[in-house]
């Protein structure tokens, strides 16, 4: 299995006990969806490795503590501290219509109300205080805040999202 083929699930930031637990920083706003996992492919040595679990249970909000098989000791979970985890694709959740994983949308025409179809998503950038849609529009990238404000309406059977930019942005990019 490839990354293409996983979602992030999340961080291993500490290991938690002299028996080998770990923690994982779950990349999620729901943690609670990921107490039963059976497995989780650790990145480790550049591959994907599976490992199963024995035991886990959310320590805090977003912290999951769990406890792997064959991992026995603080120093074979002190080699897993800040590997990153992943699922594959086929575990995450469904979602609404109206909702969607940022892994979906790349390659979604974005129209906008004013200006018409203002190019292609080609990545989110979440690392802002504000998650923005990074457009193409031939050479020029255009940058549109992800907000229900602004999102009007999202096909995904056509690969469409509807915005309604806020006056001045679309022509700033393309002007």
């Amino acid at each position: 299995m490839t990354k293409d083929e996983c979602f992030f699930l999340g961080k291993i930031v500490a290991k938690f006990s002299f028996k080998g637990e770990v923690l994982i920083k779950l990349d999620t706003d729901e943690p609670e969806a990921y107490t039963e996992m059976e497995s989780v492919l650790v990145e480790y040595n550049g591959n994907l490795v599976p490992f199963f679990i024995e035991k886990s249970s959310l320590q805090k909000s977003t912290l999951l503590r769990v406890k792997f098989e064959d991992i026995e000791t603080e120093e074979d979970a002190e080699d897993l501290v800040g590997t990153l985890t992943y699922l594959p694709l086929s575990m995450l959740p469904k979602l609404n219509e109206d909702q969607f994983y940022y892994h979906e949308i790349i390659g979604f025409d974005v129209i906008d109300a004013e200006h018409g179809n203002i190019g292609k998503i080609v990545s989110v950038n979440d690392t802002t205080a504000q998650a923005l849609f990074e457009i193409k529009k031939g050479e020029k990238e255009i940058l549109i805040p992800m907000n229900d404000d602004i999102i009007t309406k999202i096909d995904k059977e056509n690969k469409t999202i509807y915005v309604s930019a806020p006056e001045g942005l679309v022509a700033m990019y393309l002007g």
